[in-house]
Parts: C-alpha cells; structure tokens; sequence
C-alpha cells in the first residue's frame, strides 16, 4: 500500500465527478491510500478497510483514517473500488472547503440556494463511453460491477453508494435517494426501501397502477452530490430534487444526461450507470442465493436480517467510463455518519432556526447514532426566558428529523464535537430526575435493533421508540456558578519552537 502522490494541480473548486476528487484527495496529506494487491470483494475488502478507516459502529479495532482506492479486484480485468471517500469528517470539510464544524450550516445554505441539474447530450455524458445491454449474449452484472460483500454472512453482493433517480408516475416530480441493493441474479437486483423514502413512494404509486417504474442507479460519483441526496423530509419534502442542492455546493448544476433504455435520467459524470424497472407485484427473499438469514451490517452496527420480502429491479443496461471505478460502503462506518448526518444537521438547524433564531449555535449528529440516533445540540440562552427553551429546540430537532432518536442539549462552552467535553457536561451540569425528558411510543428507525416490544412494553410495533432528551445546560440563574476555570491566554509558539519531543 502507499499513500497517492500526484502533481495534478487539482483544487477542491475544481471537483466535478469521483475522479476529480480523488485527484484533489492525493494532494492532501493523509486522505488517500491506494494499493495494487489483489483483493476479493467477498468480505476481505471491507475487512481491510474495516481496520484502516471504516470508523464509526464498526467493530473494534478500526479508526477513522484515509479513503482507499483497490486497483486490482480479484475476478474482474477492468475494475477499481473506492471506499470512504467520504469517510471522515476533515475529508468532507476538504471536498467542500468548508471547515468540518461548520458543514450542517454549509449545507443549510445550500438548501436556502438551489441550484437545478441541467441536461446535456449523450454525445458529452462520459457514463456512456461503454454500454452493456441486458440482451447481451453473456451479459451478467454480477460480473460487471465488483460489488463488495461485506461480511461473509451477507445476503450477497450489495450496491451501497448507488444513487437511485426516478420520477413520479403521476407528477413528474424528481427525487434521488441511496437505497442499498442486493445482486441477486444477472440482471436482477433487490432493493430495500425504508419507510417514507421519496422513491419508494414513486414505486407504490406505479405498483398500484399496475405499473414498472423506470429509474436508473448512478455509482461513483462527486462527494458533493451523495451528501446532498441524503436529506430527508421535511427539509426537502416529496418531488424536492435534492441535486438542486449539489448543484449550489459547487455553484455549478449537475448534469444529468437521457437513459438509453428506460425513461428516467442518470447522472452524466458518474463513473457506472444502471438502467431498468422496479417491477410492480414482484417481491424477492433477501437471502435467496445465500440463505445465511443476514442482509448487511448497517449503520447501528448490526448485521440486520435478511428481508423476506423485497422489490426487484430489473436491469436493462449497465453503462460506464473506460476503467470504471465502483463507489461502496461499509454501512456502520464513518463514511455513513457523513452522508446521514451532515444534512440531518442542516435540517435541524433550519427548523429550529426559525422557530428561535441565534439561540442553536451548532448541531453535531454523533457517530455513536450512525448520524441518524443521536445529536448533540449547542443551545445558548440570552435572557430568562430562554430558560427551557434549549428542550423546545429538542422537540424541533425530532420534527426535523423523525429518524432521530435522542437529544443531549450543551451550553456554548462545550464542544459538541468532543465526546469528553459532552460527558464533562452531562456529569457536571445534569441530573437524571429534573433533566431526562422521555417521549415514549414515538416513530423512528427500523433498523435499531432495540426498537421492539420484547424489549420495552412502550413499543408496540416494531419501529417505534421512547425518544428521549438529555439537558445537560446550566439553568439561566445559575449560569454564574458553572463559569469555566479561566486560564491565562498564551501565545505558545517560541516554546514550541524551542522544545524538543522525546
């Protein structure tokens, strides 16, 4: 392995697709490693990237650490992986050029701008340098696209970093969305659909019009578009196009080019496309090929189980760049907090913002939720009257948010963003019997496995939790009695200058 060198003179402004980013990624110290052993997508890719930067609910022993790059995937001539990309919190900050603690507010500004795709011409849309067609003698998209399994218990191969676009049957409206997808046979893909999601809605309302719906899964693509794709509603409702929102990232569209087989629309830069139907009334087993009874691990840091019921995407084509790069992901990594919680953060700083304005400084949505469960909040309180006011900003961070699962509230002296200091917080300015504010039988994530009946007699279905609020603020009165110790301000450069480490 060795850390990517280049001379390429490539700076974040000028990032337009995946591999403009990894261009500005090798200029950075310490943000990009690439290998050329031979690696198997079965399982011992993720193991190593498990250990060298997955991060996150990861197992131990991992670490947040560069994106990697595998030039050599066994099985497949003209393939590469890039994984973690967006792996870690400095890393987005660099692809944004933004500092890392201010990117929810990056991406609020971006949500207030928009700025739509635009179309161009097949002729100029790189995804379609090489087209596969499913009528193909031979064709298999198994053997196409190196898609990692990520345990060996996995339900097969799965696509995470595949953006799916469609429209709406009855609107037109457009939306994209990640949804993780399943190879389950040469031109057949299962995909999961959590409640609520855009497409997923788009999907139901062809099925009950007895109709497929045509859409397409754009794969390695600029970091800027994935991370825009993951807000949710009620900050980008139903037929919000969340690219108007990479689109102002970069202040310059993304452009999007015509299928060549179905009516739906494909990212024009990504670096894989596929093209087919979600089909009405047809449903797969997860774990048909495997039968091992486990999907993937997702982003609580469990191997969930395999569905028994899934829609299936029928494939009619698979376009890409010569020497394509496949975009993937560990689902429990860093690189998920990232993508969920980046935009989760700009959606609580936009409804709480108008509803109490400079009194949230900053929203952090910590790794240990996976970006979805937990926030930090930095809460201040200007005038008596503020005084419970940081739990009302909670309670719009859960409207803001319905995945969400907990709540802890800081003063402006704590860095939401150390762990140690929110816990310094909690032990010196909380106590449980005045400051746990529980909201039992509340909607949020399926895939916390904790969220079911045998486990609290609050939970009626599956799915549904006791969301609960830590108020770890000083009371408006008592501010005074919790000031910080004040050290002397120091300027400490001629110590370092002159200071040896041993």
């Amino acid at each position: 392995m060795k850390k990517e060198e280049s001379n390429s003179g490539v700076s974040g402004s000028d990032i337009i697709d995946l591999r403009s980013a990894l261009s500005f990624l090798s200029t950075q110290p310490g943000q990009l490693m690439q290998t050329n052993e031979e690696v198997d997508p079965h399982a011992e890719l993720a193991g190593v990237y498990k250990k060298i930067g997955a991060g996150g609910t990861v197992s131990r022993p991992t670490q947040t650490g560069p994106m990697m790059l595998f030039n050599n995937i066994k099985g497949y001539d003209d393939a590469r992986v890039a994984i973690g990309v967006v792996g870690s919190r400095e890393r987005v900050g660099l692809l944004l050029g933004t500092d890392p603690r201010y990117l929810g507010h990056k991406m609020n500004e971006a949500l207030k701008n928009p700025l739509p795709p635009v179309m161009i011409s097949k002729e100029k849309a790189v995804c379609q340098e090489v087209v596969h067609r499913a009528t193909d003698p031979g064709f298999d998209i198994r053997k196409l696209i190196p898609a990692p399994t990520n345990t060996p218990e996995d339900a097969g191969p799965f696509i995470t970093m595949g953006l799916v676009y469609g429209s709406d049957p009855e609107t037109g409206e457009e939306d994209v969305t990640i949804h993780r997808q399943c190879l389950q046979s040469k031109d057949e893909i299962s995909m999961y659909f959590v409640p609520g999601r855009h497409i997923g809605a788009f999907r139901e309302k062809a099925e009950a019009q007895g109709k497929s719906l045509p859409i397409s899964v754009s794969i390695g693509l600029d970091p800027a578009v994935y991370i825009a794709a993951c807000f949710e509603p009620p900050a980008t409702p139903i037929g919000y196009n969340e690219l108007d929102i990479a689109g102002s990232l970069r202040n310059r569209p993304v452009e999007m080019v015509e299928c060549l087989t179905v009516n739906a629309k494909a990212i024009a830069n990504a670096e894989i496309v596929i093209e087919g139907e979600l089909l009405p009334d047809r449903r797969v087993v997860e774990d048909m090929n495997t039968k091992t009874g486990r999907a993937m691990p997702e982003f609580p840091g469990y191997n969930g189980p395999a569905n028994p019921s899934l829609p299936v995407f029928k494939i009619k084509a698979v376009t890409h760049r010569i020497h394509p790069i496949t975009q993937t992901t560990i689902g429990p990594s860093e690189e998920h907090v990232n993508l969920a919680g980046i935009p989760t953060e700009a959606s609580i700083l936009t409804v709480v913002e108008k509803a109490m304005p400079g009194r949230v400084l900053n929203v952090y949505c910590h790794p240990a939720g996976g970006g979805k469960l937990l926030a930090v909040i930095q809460f201040r309180k200007i005038v008596p009257v503020d005084q419970g006011r940081e739990r009302q900003a909670a309670i719009c961070a859960f409207s803001a948010f319905p995945e969400l699962k907990t709540v802890i509230l800081v003063d402006e002296d704590v860095d939401i963003f150390d762990s140690k200091d929110v816990l310094w917080a909690m032990m010196t300015r909380y106590q449980s019997d005045v400051d746990t504010i529980s909201i039992p039988g509340v909607r949020c994530h399926p895939l916390d496995p904790s969220q079911r009946p045998d486990i609290s007699p609050s939970i009626i279905t599956p799915g549904t939790s006791c969301k609960t609020i830590f108020d770890c603020t000083v009371r408006y009165d008592l501010k005074d009695r919790f000031k910080r110790a004040e050290f002397m301000e120091v300027d400490i450069t001629r110590f370092l200058e002159n200071s040896e480490m041993s």
